[in-house]
């Protein structure tokens, strides 16, 4: 479930086409949603990323401010050091991530949370 407090958040999504990324260590692009105390996203941006790196990608997490990640499946190794950087992490979750985005802003969105319509 997603957590803002008090103050602004930074939110995260590592994303495949339309999609939110299978793999966090495979993700070339993601988007960042800057996100007031009320759940309303003051900005928000595509970024495209010059390689495919989970390192550089919890890089740019650091650098950036993020507090929270929301992406597929990530390794235990990434997963821990975002956690121990107190950055929440809600994986495993695949869906449309404008979806996404949309239901984090609600509070609704889990670790391993299914948005994609039945067939």
């Amino acid at each position: 479930m997603l957590t803002t407090g008090t103050m602004s958040a930074k939110i995260l999504i590592t994303i495949w086409r339309d999609q939110v990324a299978p793999r966090f260590d495979l993700s070339s692009e993601v988007l960042v949603a800057t996100v007031n105390s009320n759940g309303d996203v003051l900005h928000s941006k595509t970024v495209v990323l010059p390689t495919v790196s989970a390192e550089d990608l919890c890089h740019m997490i650091l650098t950036e401010g993020i507090t929270t990640v929301i992406c597929g499946g990530i390794e235990e190794e990434y997963y821990q050091y975002l956690s121990w950087k107190k950055i929440q992490v809600i994986d495993s979750v695949i869906g449309p991530y404008e979806e996404v985005l949309a239901v984090a802003l609600s509070g609704h969105l889990e670790t391993g949370s299914n948005l994609m319509k039945p067939a």
